[in-house]
């Protein structure tokens, strides 16, 4: 065996050996994030409830719960699945795509389910998934879930803009009371990591762009920021905009009313008007933000402090946030095993139709 064979053979080994080491290192990178989010999650959710009388909360779930508001609450939610699934579906037809609802909507439930196994991971998991079984390009339907967001993140200011108005003073007395979230917020807001690492990743993006072009080379990147930009662009160049607002606006009530449903349920906040809801919402769908799953703990943390402005007793508080929250993920749970098994059975003998061109 001649030299030239030898380390041609010990290179191949040292690059399979790489490789391996990479794939290894990167799933424990993952197990390792996974637990730290979790175990974050975990701690979270022991702060709000250390010292409680678990039996007390149990006898309390057992006999003082009204459980068909719970039942018409998880309904609720189910109509605003099904209402982002449609409001996907029209953001996509100005790409030319039309997947199926039923693998649309599919996907939007998974990337729930996902989310309870790791933060923002659902979003990433729902592109995913109809790319798979609707050959769209991945980067092109990220656009698209990116800009929902932005919309979804509009959505949730302006109530925080329509509860500090109309509930300006319960407001300004959770900031009292919760000094340390109204810092911890600021903070992120101000952080010079965070927007010096976004203005890193554009100029990064930029070069490497520019540099492939003077080399002549074909740019997968620029390819993938072209389909990311033209899915963001689909919003603004949509036939149907009104259908696409109204069910913004829809999905919104929808989330509102799956809590304040729940509101009913409970002897102690059933006198409670909407206002006292829609700032608890509102409160809380700001704990989903925390890096954690479902927002465990942050959201329960949240929704208490919340009903403590309306005279609701902590331990009362702490009682309905672990029903409110346990009875929404339950459904995401269940309905979300149900649909990732069900979808490659219902897609055995599909093919996908060719896009349309777009105007």
């Amino acid at each position: 065996m001649s030299n030239k064979t030898i380390a041609y053979f010990c290179l191949h080994k040292v690059n399979k050996a790489k490789f391996k080491y990479t794939v290894l290192r990167k799933k424990i990178l993952n197990i390792l994030k996974y637990l730290a989010f979790t175990l974050l999650g975990v701690f979270l959710f022991w702060l709000v409830y250390r010292g409680q009388d678990f039996s007390q909360i149990l006898n309390t779930l057992k006999h003082d719960v009204d459980y068909r508001w719970v039942v018409l609450s998880l309904f609720v939610g189910l109509l605003s699945h099904i209402s982002r699934t449609l409001r996907w579906k029209i953001a996509l037809e100005p790409l030319g795509e039309h997947p199926r609802t039923a693998n649309t909507f599919i996907a939007v439930i998974a990337s729930y389910f996902m989310n309870l196994l790791l933060p923002r991971m659902g979003e990433f998991a729902r592109c995913g998934l109809l790319s798979k079984y609707e050959k769209i390009p991945f980067s092109k339907l990220f656009g698209t879930v990116v800009t929902e967001r932005i919309v979804d993140i509009i959505m949730l200011f302006l109530l925080l803009l329509t509860v500090s108005i109309v509930e300006m003073d319960k407001v300004i007395e959770f900031g009292k009371q919760n000094p340390g979230v109204v810092e911890n917020i600021r903070t992120i807001v101000r952080s010079p990591w965070l927007w010096g690492g976004f203005i890193a990743i554009i100029l990064g993006i930029i070069v490497y762009i520019k540099l492939s072009k003077k080399k002549g080379k074909k740019n997968k990147l620029e390819e993938i920021i072209t389909d990311f930009t033209d899915g963001i662009k689909s919003v603004l160049t949509m036939r149907r905009y009104k259908a696409y607002i109204a069910h913004t606006f829809f999905i919104w009530s929808m989330y509102f009313l799956m809590l304040y449903l729940v509101f009913f349920s409970f002897g102690f906040t059933s006198h409670l008007g909407p206002l006292a809801g829609l700032t608890t919402f509102v409160m809380a769908s700001f704990g989903m933000v925390a890096p954690v799953q479902g927002g465990i703990g942050a959201w329960h943390f949240m929704v208490e402090k919340s009903l403590y402005l309306y005279g609701i007793e902590s331990v009362n508080g702490k009682i309905f946030a672990l029903l409110a929250h346990s009875s929404m993920n339950i459904m995401v749970i269940i309905t979300g095993a149900i649909c990732i098994v069900l979808l490659p059975v219902i897609n055995k003998n599909y093919h996908p139709k060719q896009p349309d061109v777009p105007m």
